[in-house]
């Protein structure tokens, strides 16, 4: 939906995330004095301060006769389509759009790469950004990997490539057609949001568009990636005609390009997502062979098996992004042979835990710490190995897991926190949560956060 068909309209804008305020900031610059409505949390409200002025604010949430008074409503991407009250007000004639829509409609013929999937997809977004920067490229890097792409709708200078991240809430309704799709993996996540798996797939595939224009780029190592048609051009990577990892270094083809031990990110999933970056460059017309040296300069990001540091012989290790189970184990293997204690557990979503359980029967670290809405759950499922050769501890808070885990730590060892789970139960995101974490262990939270690179460079 351009921005054009919004004048004269009556439209709301549901939720006050980053996504909302650069809603009404857009809003109100570009139709100054028009009517606009907000949805929002009465603690959302009590923030909002002079942003406030000329809007009205509506702190109950709406039901679908509130939002029906609306011709357009802007909603943010946590909000749900299959679920009360948008299926009734859509019902009712109520246009839904999003700040996502919104861009890619008035940048349709931007030259962009969206990376979405699983798991990974900041990483990958965050790397490509990186490495066509250090071929001398001027990129823009947002989306869901921190800035709102409304935010930079009007750069002063149009960068040549925009690098975005599309989550799936944001991928269903997006509209666009990428000069390049990433999608990374698929696996079950966001069950809640969706409603099922085929679901959650459909619309993380919307990525694709329906067109045979542009390049995708996929997975091939990844059997639900590995199935995927489309009428785009496709460039397989995890595949041994492409970008693939084998014998400790990064091959493209028969070609030995990058050694693994350059690689500043733990695990041999990271290298899987190095590979991903780099068929992304290719697909996009560039010879990535010539950037892979980059690599080694590129700064892991903050919550992603992110290392604080050591504290009395134990060294901690906050991988708070981790949401789903599929992330926990990849987080386990990723600190080798090490003995760890790993805090798992937050909102429940639904997802299965039998993956994770078969591989700690397989692979037991020193300890499992369980936590969250979930908790109880996971650890009945853990219970059932027989002989499992770890500490089963559960508990509900995250401070009280870490407590746990420090207990657990007597000879040294790796306190990794991967909870495999959103961290809505308890926290506000998952930053905030990692954030905690640093705290607990010791570290400053402050200095653990900042994504480097947003924006248009």
């Amino acid at each position: 939906m351009r921005l054009s068909a919004l004048a004269g309209k009556r439209v709301a804008v549901w939720g006050y995330g980053r996504e909302g305020k650069a809603a009404l900031s857009v809003l109100r610059r570009k139709f100054p004095g028009q009517p606009v409505t907000l949805f929002c949390s009465a603690a959302e409200a009590a923030g909002i301060g002079r942003d406030g002025e000329g809007i009205e604010i509506v702190t109950t949430a709406p039901d679908a006769a509130a939002l029906s008074v609306f011709d357009i409503v802007i909603k943010s991407p946590g909000i749900g389509p299959y679920r009360e009250p948008y299926v009734s007000a859509e019902k009712a004639g109520v246009r839904f759009t999003s700040g996502t829509a919104i861009w890619f409609a008035e940048n349709a013929n931007s030259k962009a790469i969206c990376v979405t999937g699983t798991k990974g997809k900041s990483t990958v977004t965050a790397l490509i950004a990186h490495l066509l920067r250090a071929g001398g490229k001027r990129v823009a890097l947002a989306g869901n990997i921190g800035l709102p792409l409304l935010e930079l709708l009007e750069p002063y200078v149009e960068p040549d490539w925009w690098v975005i991240e599309l989550s799936s809430f944001q991928t269903r309704d997006f509209g666009g057609a990428p000069t390049v799709a990433v999608v990374n993996n698929l696996l079950e996540e966001h069950l809640d949001w969706h409603g099922d798996a085929d679901r959650y797939r459909a619309d993380k595939l919307k990525i694709l568009g329906d067109g045979s224009d542009g390049v995708a780029v996929l997975n091939a190592g990844d059997r639900a990636t590995a199935s995927i048609r489309t009428p785009r051009k496709i460039i397989w990577f995890n595949s041994n005609n492409g970008w693939h990892a084998r014998d400790d270094s990064i091959f493209r083809g028969d070609e030995e390009i990058l050694p693994l031990a350059q690689i500043p990110l733990p695990g041999l999933h990271n290298a899987h997502n190095v590979c991903a970056a780099l068929a992304a460059i290719d697909a996009a017309g560039i010879d990535a062979r010539t950037l892979a040296q980059h690599v080694a300069t590129f700064k892991a990001l903050p919550h992603r098996l992110q290392r604080l540091g050591v504290r009395d012989d134990i060294e901690y290790v906050n991988d708070s992004i981790s949401t789903t189970p599929y992330a926990a184990i990849e987080a386990l293997r990723s600190v080798g042979g090490k003995a760890t204690a790993i805090l798992v557990g937050g909102f429940d979503r639904g997802v299965d835990w039998q993956p994770f359980v078969d591989f700690v029967a397989l692979h037991p670290p020193r300890a499992v710490i369980t936590m969250g809405a979930n908790g109880d759950a996971i650890t009945a499922a853990l219970a059932k190995v027989e002989q499992h050769g770890f500490e089963l501890v559960s508990s509900h808070t995250l401070a009280e897991a870490f407590a746990r885990a420090r207990a657990s730590m007597r000879e040294g060892g790796v306190i990794l926190l991967s909870p495999g789970a959103p961290s809505f139960d308890q926290f506000k995101d998952y930053a905030e949560r990692g954030r905690e974490f640093a705290r607990l262990a010791g570290f400053d939270p402050a200095a653990i956060a900042q994504i480097e690179g947003m924006g248009i460079a």
